[in-house]
């Protein structure tokens, strides 16, 4: 028994001093379950063209802001230069932020951005769309981790807060440039 508890000590220590491995664990699955998320859903977002980077789809307006789009007849004519800032300063961000933390560059910065992003989504998706279902929105506490808004969502948010607690890691921009971004 002895031998049990020392041997788990012992690796327990080794997991302790292993400080790379949550940042570059938490950066690895990031890239393998949502960087391509976020980009198709940016990618959505464009307009037509060169200048669909800074003229969204009318797409993008009906995913950001569905009431109102539905109010004034999918008219983005109508809408004004909030809208399109947050439009357009949103899809930037798909692109952007996901980019950061893949290479580890501002890594805390860019994953407190995304926690942002993904309250802004969750929010959108449960008070701006119409019709959310039970099994959609998920319950804490239940006997189903498939609801995509409250159970996956937190999933995400606890990823994204292992960037913003510990870092990049040694794999990334950040160390390379010795700390001086966003360490």
């Amino acid at each position: 028994m002895n031998s049990l508890i020392s041997r788990y000590k012992s690796i327990s220590t080794a997991l302790d001093r292993a400080d790379w491995l949550l940042p570059t664990l938490a950066r690895f699955l990031f890239a393998a379950i949502l960087l391509h998320y976020f980009w198709a859903s940016g990618l959505t977002k464009l307009g037509d063209g060169i200048s669909g980077l800074w003229q969204p789809s009318v797409g993008a307006y009906a995913q950001i802001f569905p009431k109102t789009m539905e109010a004034v007849v999918y008219d983005t004519s109508q809408l004004g230069v909030y809208h399109w800032a947050v439009v357009t300063f949103g899809t930037w961000a798909e692109f952007i932020l996901p980019l950061l933390i893949v290479v580890g560059m501002a890594c805390r910065l860019a994953a407190l951005g995304m926690i942002g992003f993904v309250a802004v989504q969750s929010l959108t998706d449960l008070f701006g769309h119409n019709g959310i279902e039970q099994g959609t929105l998920g319950a804490w506490f239940d006997k189903a981790p498939d609801g995509i808004i409250l159970d996956q969502r937190a999933l995400w948010v606890f990823l994204l807060l292992v960037l913003v607690i510990k870092g990049a890691g040694p794999l990334s921009l950040d160390r390379a440039f010795g700390g001086r971004v966003a360490a």
